[in-house]
């Protein structure tokens, strides 16, 4: 079965997310706040998907945390929507970062309504400074990662 052309790159990892009261803001549309919640449960579930555990992280003494996101709001969503929530990693520098690109696409609605690109950096735990990755790192998100042609595409 071939993937959904509006999937920016093949294979992604995806999950549903049901739009419920408590993700909406003043103006009855799902919060930034929101938003990002959902990355990081996102990130997390595809992080645990490939075999890396929070357990991992801190039996290693490193972790992968956010340097910096860029978030692209492209439609308003309400409640009772539902979204496929997809995430791939899109490069990975195996010393010490990877890149995360996110979609979300409202079937109700059949468009994109959200994109984002999050770069993570590796930190020791215990000092909260950069590291290399560790090699379990290095080998489940180096296979994870999009090869150059898939993201060029």
């Amino acid at each position: 079965m071939s993937e959904p052309s509006y999937w920016k790159y093949p294979s992604p990892y995806i999950q549903k997310w049901q739009i419920e009261q408590q993700h909406l803001d003043h103006y009855q549309h799902v919060n930034n706040v929101a938003y990002l919640s959902q990355l990081e449960k996102l990130a997390w579930a595809h992080s645990n998907a490939l075999g890396l555990h929070f357990t991992d992280y801190a039996e290693l003494d490193r972790g992968m945390v956010i340097r910096r996101h860029e978030l692209d709001y492209l439609a308003p969503c309400h409640l009772d929507d539902m979204l496929e929530c997809a995430t791939w990693i899109v490069a990975c520098e195996r010393a010490l970062s990877l890149t995360r690109e996110f979609q979300f696409y409202c079937r109700r609605r059949a468009q994109l309504v959200f994109a984002a690109k999050t770069q993570f950096v590796c930190v020791s735990l215990s000092t909260g400074t950069p590291k290399r990755m560790p090699e379990k790192f290095q080998r489940i998100y180096g296979t994870a990662c999009l090869s150059k042609d898939e993201v060029h595409r």
